[in-house]
């Protein structure tokens, strides 16, 4: 089984975020793309964090009904902050069948050498890369575990979807709809 691993805090989850997991699955060969909610970034300052296990359920609800993308809290339990590097060891010794890959864009990329053993994730996995405006890589980080995806990219973030909803603007169709009428039922992000 080929899984692509897609970190990230998602603070919330968007449209974006589907579509990049959705695209890379249809055009790539892996099986499954996991959404690994990471509960604390070591890069991200936590005080804008919704609680990962609300984080988690709003995955949930944006990918219900999905056969082959995966809501994953598996850093749940790990020590925080969530190094990527610990968490591929617990799965590959969760899973010792699974390959893994992760997906990240092209910002996440350039800034790998700075992680925990970024280099040693460069060179054992296969890492499926998506750009992001402002984050070319223009031959930067040649690898051959590097995959470019050119992945259709909205611009929308997770930290202009929180802002528009501290001004009380909708954040309809930047979000599944089931997202969009939780935030606002929970009161999430006020």
């Amino acid at each position: 089984m080929k899984v692509g691993l897609f970190f990230g805090s998602f603070n919330p989850v968007h449209n974006g975020h589907l579509i990049i997991a959705n695209y890379i699955l249809e055009h790539s060969e892996l099986n499954q793309i996991w959404m690994v909610l990471s509960p604390q970034n070591p890069f991200k300052q936590n005080q804008h964090l919704l609680n990962e296990y609300h984080r988690l359920y709003l995955m949930q609800l944006a990918i219900e009904g999905e056969q082959h993308i995966k809501a994953v809290d598996i850093e749940f339990g790990l020590p925080k902050p969530s190094y990527t590097i610990n968490t591929l060891a617990y799965l590959e010794e969760k899973y010792p069948s699974y390959e893994f890959s992760i997906i990240m864009g092209s910002d996440s990329l350039q800034n790998i050498k700075k992680w925990k053993s970024g280099e040693l994730i460069l060179k054992r996995y296969c890492i499926y890369v998506y750009d992001r405006p402002g984050f070319e890589l223009n031959g930067q980080l040649e690898n051959e575990n590097i995959i470019r995806t050119k992945a259709p990219l909205l611009e929308i973030s997770s930290s202009m979807l929180r802002k528009m909803i501290k001004e009380k603007k909708s954040i309809r169709y930047y979000v599944p709809d089931s997202v969009n009428e939780e935030v606002l039922k929970a009161g999430y992000y006020k």
